[in-house]
């Protein structure tokens, strides 16, 4: 028959020996372009067998592997997520002409087209990686050299049998008829893509000519009014002048920032009236900030004006400056760093360290502590937290005893001793015409108490007097 003294040792070493079993793991680290998934990110430990899933980062997407690892032991299983960035992939075939990419194709990045000789582009040179995909006007590639179109210089003598299209290295001669003055360069030549170099001059009216040998007044424009859009402005050259002749153009200009989407840079006076100018500027794109080893970058945008702030993963500090603001010519700053926490020695006890664990001490880092002698009071185990400080205080070696065990009218077997172990186990026997009441047979605790409890002697009712 078992005591009740074995019962309780067998139950403690059943007790150590699923502790052991249960090995735990630390929070799992972070990988390249992924993220553990919220809901793990403030637990410390893991049970052996429990598992954790990790996301893709913004602007990646899943590619191939597993989205889990699993606790083994108080080791993580390998993560085999791989993550690539989002691509729009190939821009498709331009007809009698390439395009030429600027990067990879991932969000942010451009593709350029350029048109075999003697084709010339007709649209916008480039289209933009978006979410949605390639954006902007596709282009085209259409069969002749560039050429110029003859420009309209009201008030200018003009000419017989003048060609309406000429090729690129023509010139043309301007002269102003009389009550005019020519202001600009009275040649200009078709340069590479179709566009006069210089730009066409403008005829206006002699300071002392101001009216028609009729008589009747020149219809003329003021100063150009306030645009009706916003981000662009009347170009520098225009800005000064107040007065024009009818089919005089001036020309816009997008803000630091901003480019032409569509419409036209210019607008007319017409019969003393501006035509409506449909220039749209849009924010310039910037694309992504940088890659952060140990972090990423959080966006308001990507565009002109938007901000990418860094921040750290857990357990890791920031080195260099946060915040990087998209500019005329890309993103300000560089990117920053983040450096692992770490954590100072701890203080000295008198337990001894298992291991060979040294510093410096990085986030994460666990040291683990053991008695030669005495009890371990405190934690076995202390690991360096994300704010750099221990979890906490080293354990320290006491030593505890159990006292001898008074037990009125009883005595116990083996050696009498005044100080007990932990782990002692000593039986309880009363004297003759006496009776036990409790656990005959009792152990001594990790914190110096008596277990289960101490037994009482009572006076057996054979000896009780009447």
């Amino acid at each position: 028959m078992r005591s009740a003294g074995g019962n309780i040792l067998l139950l403690s070493f059943a007790f150590l020996a699923t502790a052991q079993d249960d090995v735990k793991c630390p929070t799992p680290a972070e990988f390249p372009h992924t993220r553990l998934q919220q809901k793990y990110s403030s637990r410390p430990w893991f049970h052996s067998g429990e598992k954790v899933y990790y996301n893709c980062l913004e602007d990646f997407s899943p590619a191939r592997g597993s989205r889990s690892v699993q606790c083994v032991n108080g080791t993580w299983s390998k993560l085999t997520l791989k993550c690539e960035k989002k691509s729009c992939g190939n821009a498709g075939d331009l007809p009698n002409g390439q395009f030429h990419y600027e990067g990879n194709t991932y969000i942010g990045e451009k593709v350029y087209a350029e048109c075999n000789k003697g084709f010339t582009l007709k649209g916008m040179d480039y289209m933009i990686c978006k979410k949605s995909g390639w954006t902007g006007e596709f282009p085209s590639c259409e069969e002749g050299a560039a050429t110029c179109s003859t420009p309209v210089v009201h008030d200018a003598v003009q000419r017989r049998g003048e060609a309406s299209v000429h090729q690129v290295g023509e010139s043309m001669n301007f002269t102003c008829r009389q009550g005019f003055q020519l202001e600009g360069a009275q040649q200009i030549t078709c340069g590479p893509g179709g566009l006069w170099q210089p730009q066409a001059p403008r005829c206006r009216p002699s300071p002392d000519k101001t009216q028609h040998s009729s008589g009747r007044g020149v219809s003329r424009c003021g100063a150009p009014p306030s645009v009706g859009i916003s981000n662009a402005h009347l170009a520098d050259k225009n800005i000064a002048v107040t007065s024009f002749a009818s089919g005089d153009k001036v020309y816009y200009v997008c803000n630091v920032g901003y480019v032409p989407t569509w419409g036209s840079r210019s607008r007319t006076c017409v019969n003393g009236k501006w035509t409506k100018l449909k220039l749209k500027c849009e924010r310039k794109l910037c694309g992504n900030a940088g890659e952060i080893q140990n972090g990423q970058f959080e966006y308001t945008g990507i565009e002109f004006g938007d901000t990418a702030t860094a921040v750290c993963n857990d357990g890791y500090v920031l080195v260099g400056k946060a915040t990087r603001t998209c500019m005329n010519n890309g993103w300000d700053g560089r990117v920053p760093d983040c450096e692992v926490v770490t954590c100072v020695e701890p203080e000295v006890t008198n337990a001894e360290r298992k291991g060979l664990q040294e510093p410096p001490y990085l986030y994460r880092s666990a040291l683990q502590f053991a008695c030669r002698q005495g009890t371990l009071v405190g934690p076995r185990e202390i690991w360096c937290t994300k704010d750099g400080t221990w979890s906490a205080s080293p354990p320290q070696c006491q030593e505890i005893t159990c006292p001898s065990p008074n037990v009125r009218n009883g005595f116990w077997m083996g050696a009498r001793n005044n100080k007990y172990q932990p782990m002692d186990t000593i039986s309880v026997e009363c004297k003759p015409g006496y009776i036990i009441a409790g656990p005959r047979s009792i152990i001594c605790s990790s914190d110096g108490r008596w277990l289960p409890q101490l037994p009482r002697c009572l006076l057996s009712r054979h000896n009780w007097r009447g």
